[in-house]
């Protein structure tokens, strides 16, 4: 024992001895027992020495031995009885006291059962009956770090397929299911947990629902570890992905809600973490009416890690929804995107929005009976709070709605008001209680403004009394609350509204006049809806005059503050008609008489209304693929407030995830994320910018030509502008985006393509680098007389770039265009350019420039780009001039042109070729030059001819 030193790390000298001099981390033909050949002073058998070191007193030797198991069952695999003898050995060092041993043992059993599994014919049940037990029984060991490789080794076998159904039913299952039994040790359960995670994925799924499922659903209520809660949310996704859809929404999906509304925030944040894999095993109602707003109460959570995890996993999670035959395009097997042509062509006027609204516009009233405008589309379910997170959003569009209607009102002083009142249609709200969130969509079919005569645009008298109209318009008002059927008093009570509006013109810059314009604009909306339907639609309408009125003075606070008491009393009791008179009547005998002339409520509405088109962000966030509520908090991912409350990337994860959310709507509903997209373009961070950069290719394929031209377009214009981490993004796939374009929209690019030669940074030589790949791809895009006014240019300017590896890619562009202009028999436009070729390299006073002449010879010989006729006549001649350049390297380079490809085509090798003469005489004066490696190149050929030659005679 003495005289064999097994400690190799720490006397290696000694190891020197004994031919271990040539052993280290990179000898992979040295074993680790190779001692055990070597005949020492006991005289034992290798098999004997095995056992000595295996059960020696030294806990080193048995580390060793532990360590090269796998080359002790190389070495005795050939012998069955020494190779038991071995597995005997192996089970009984398993067993060891010290847990290093056991450690260096578990390690080598996964490769070991991997050499087994390519000996079963000679061992069978080797591994089964030795090795198996062994690991289950590790998965118990007393020592953490011993229970750690066990399940690392598990994990492995079960990758690999090398455990047998029968052993994992029948010996791994039963002991994970004992280690995480509700009295188990907590450090025990929560191993145990986490191995159950991780093999699910691994098993078939009868055994993962039947022996694993029902005691993972009871670790996700675990009430005395919170680990194992956070581990069992941490993996729900695997877990619900093993077991299939029907098991995961009968079991899991009331465990997730448990864990996604548990008390440890922690819990909340992995399951939002995981959300889009739980979603993707479900059904499209579950993931619509459950998980949905599951979702929203993630985004809304109290903590600000679960909102991060949540809004970051928002995008993934709208993915889930997308579906092939409402979006137009699907994902090939090989994960290339795929078009399915629409019915017709989408662009971005055409789109319309198709739920939760009535969609009108005044043009279109005009055209269709009244009976036939509305279209009434089945609302979305969705909770109440996601119905309270939506209203908010429409309160400017009710607004823009509101101003439109008193403008219309105000414009026609002179017209029927029974004809006003019959014109006007509307759609009421749902109240905020209800469930289903429907919103309310209102349209005019009056006349506009500028085609009716309003006194107010000339000199009127000063403001007159209206105390007596006030008092009239209060009666009728009051009249037409007993009795809703008669309609007739509210088209009195209108006219009797308008006239107050009217009296009220001259003054309008004034805010206290403005607040009460806005207030009588109300009124007289509330008149006209009392004057449509029976009573049942006029309290419905009323329901949406409320909320009207209410939006309508919270938008008048800007105004001035002056109007803040107005609000104040409009906003404690409802809007109704009694209440507006009231406050419209004291309002209006404040005001004061004014001789300034001043522009009239129907240019002021007029404007408001212009500048704010009804329906148009109504209208940008309606769809009908996804919740609503989820598409309007992924658009509210770019509120500036985001980035201080949840995350500070919150933009660039908006900015990832963009593509698939695009991909989930598809190209009808792009209005839904046209504004948001224009936004994250302009972001302030380059790292947004650059993502979507990198994307755009990608949703330009979504969206298709049309759009692509209205919306990406300039986008990508913008980034062309930008700095170089987001140029490069759009450069990396600038073939892939420009093909996508109409080629008179593509021919446009021409003249911004030589911006990308300059860069901030000189040293950037990627960014040039990935243009000269682009600009041969982007080729074929271009016309023969394109290329030579633009893109020759260019490649000519990255020949004589500072950087080698820019040039070399340079030559093959070069030589691509060279090949595009013969292809296309444009061959003045080749003979030109090869002159230009001639002058700018092959007489260039540097000698990279000669050089890379030779090289791009070479390559157009290779590429067979131009007929060989032409390039004897017009390039070879310059070639071989080369043969007597002053500077090796250009001749080495020469010398390769001529051998390696040259000499080889079939037009030089025919006999009685003019040409083939000079070839042959510059290759002899290179073979004898003065420097060896010119010479070398030049022979190289000839020798590998000999030396084929030689085997060939061997042969015989």
């Amino acid at each position: 024992m003495a005289g064999i030193p097994l400690y190799f790390v720490d006397l290696q000298d000694d190891l020197d001895d004994f031919g271990f001099e040539d052993y280290g981390p990179d000898c992979d033909s040295m074993r680790i027992t190779a001692f055990l050949d070597i005949p020492g002073q006991d005289n034992l058998t290798p098999l004997a020495r095995l056992e000595k070191y295996a059960f020696s007193d030294n806990v080193f030797n048995r580390q060793i031995i532990a360590r090269g198991l796998l080359d002790v069952f190389r070495d005795f695999s050939n012998n069955e009885e020494d190779f038991l003898a071995v597995m005997e050995i192996v089970v009984r060092l398993s067993e060891d006291a010290e847990p290093t041993v056991r450690t260096e043992l578990m390690e080598q059993i996964p490769p070991i059962a991997i050499f087994l599994q390519e000996s079963r014919p000679k061992f069978p049940t080797a591994f089964f009956e030795y090795l198996m037990p062994i690991v289950v029984r590790y998965l118990t060991d007393v020592n953490n770090q011993v229970r750690k490789a066990g399940q690392e080794a598990l994990l492995i076998l079960l990758e690999q397929d090398l455990v047998a159904q029968s052993d994992i039913e029948n010996k791994v299952c039963p002991i994970l299911l004992d280690l995480s039994a509700p009295d188990s040790d907590d450090e025990y359960k929560v191993e145990a947990v986490n191995i159950i995670c991780k093999m699910a994925s691994m098993l078939s799924r009868t055994t993962v629902e039947h022996m694993l499922l029902p005691r993972f659903c009871e670790l996700c209520s675990d009430g005395k570890l919170f680990q194992v809660r956070k581990i069992c949310a941490a993996n729900f996704g695997d877990i619900c992905n093993a077991v299939g859809q029907e098991a995961t929404e009968r079991l899991l999906i009331p465990k997730f809600f448990e864990l996604c509304s548990d008390s440890v925030w922690g819990m909340r944040k992995a399951c939002a973490e995981c959300f889009m894999a739980v979603s993707y095993t479900t059904s499209p109602e579950v993931r619509r009416s459950k998980l949905s707003p599951l979702f929203i109460s993630l985004i809304s959570d109290t903590c600000r890690w679960v909102r991060q995890a949540a809004f970051q996993s928002l995008g993934p999670f709208i993915s889930t929804f997308a579906n092939p035959s409402s979006a137009g395009l699907y994902i090939r097997e090989d994960g290339t995107l795929s078009i399915r042509p629409p019915a017709q062509d989408v662009n971005s006027n055409s789109c319309q929005p198709s739920n939760n609204i009535t969609v009108m516009s005044s043009s279109a009233n005009a055209a269709l009976p009244s009976s036939e405008q509305p279209m009434e589309i089945k609302p979305e379910s969705s909770t109440e709070e996601a119905s309270a997170e939506v209203r908010p959003k429409l309160s400017e569009d009710l607004n823009k709605n509101s101003w439109q209607e008193s403008s219309d009102c105000c414009a026609s002083r002179g017209e029927d008001v029974s004809g006003l009142c019959q014109g006007d249609k509307t759609a009421a709200g749902a109240p905020e209680g209800t469930k289903e969130s429907s919103f309310p969509g209102l349209s005019s079919g009056l006349p506009s403004a500028e085609d009716v005569f309003s006194t107010f645009l000339y000199w009127r008298p000063p403001l007159p009394d209206i105390s007596q109209d006030l008092e009239l318009l209060q009666f009728k008002a009051e009249k037409h609350s007993e009795a809703c059927s008669v309609p007739c008093n509210n088209c009195v009570a209108s006219s009797e509204i308008k006239k107050v509006l009217e009296s009220l013109q001259e003054h309008i810059d004034d805010p206290d006049v403005q607040a009460q314009v806005q207030v009588l604009s109300a009124a007289l909306r509330a008149a006209q809806f009392d004057s449509v339907g029976d009573c049942e639609t006029k309290k419905m309408e009323e329901s949406g005059d409320n909320l009207q009125n209410k939006m309508i003075l919270d938008e008048a606070t800007v105004s001035g503050a002056a109007c803040n008491q107005v609000q104040g009393n409009t906003l404690s009791s409802p809007a109704s008609q009694d209440d507006i008179s009231d406050q419209s009547s004291t309002s209006v005998l404040k005001t004061t008489d004014s001789e300034e002339q001043h522009r009239g409520t129907s240019v002021f509405l007029r404007k408001e209304q212009e500048n704010n088109p009804p329906f148009e962000d109504d209208k940008s966030k309606l769809q009908d693929i996804i919740p609503q509520p989820l598409l309007d908090q992924y658009l509210s991912m770019t509120d500036p407030a985001r980035a201080q409350t949840v995350d500070t990337e919150i933009a660039k994860h908006c900015a990832y995830s963009l593509p698939g959310v695009a991909l989930t709507l598809g190209r009808q509903n792009w209005h839904c994320l046209k504004d948001t997209y224009e936004t994250l373009a302009s972001d302030v961070q380059w790292k947004v910018r650059r993502t979507l950069a990198f994307s755009i290719h990608e949703l330009a394929v979504i969206l298709g030509d049309q759009l692509t031209a209205a919306d990406l377009v300039p986008i990508f214009n913008g980034f062309l502008k930008d700095l170089d981490e987001v140029r490069i993004g759009v450069l990396k796939h600038l073939y892939d985006f420009l093909k996508l374009l109409h080629a008179d929209k593509r021919r446009e690019y021409l003249y911004q393509l030589q911006e990308f030669v300059v860069t901030d940074n000189s040293r950037n030589w990627r960014f040039r680098y990935e243009l000269a790949e682009q600009l041969i791809l982007i080729l074929e895009l271009y016309n023969p007389n394109d290329v030579f006014d633009y893109l020759r240019h260019i490649a000519l300017t990255l020949c004589s770039d500072k950087v080698s590896e820019v040039r070399w890619i340079s030559f093959k562009l070069v030589v691509a265009i060279l090949q595009k202009f013969y292809a296309n028999s444009a061959n003045g436009l080749g003979l030109n350019f090869i002159n230009e070729l001639v002058v700018r390299f092959r007489h260039c006073s540097k000698w990279v420039g000669r050089q890379a002449f030779a090289f791009i010879c070479q390559a157009v010989v290779e590429e067979e780009c131009m007929p060989v006729d032409q390039f004897v006549e017009h390039l070879l001649p310059s070639l071989l001039s080369l043969a007597s350049d002053p500077v090796p390297n250009v001749r080495v380079l020469l010398a390769k042109a001529l051998r390696q490809t040259l000499l080889e085509k079939a037009y030089f090798k025919s006999v009685g070729n003019p040409h083939l003469e000079a070839a042959e005489e510059t290759i002899l004066a290179l073979q004898s030059d003065r420097d060896q490696d010119v010479s070398f190149f030049a022979t190289i050929k000839l020798k590998q001819d000999n030396m084929d030659n030689i085997t060939i005679e061997k042969q015989n």
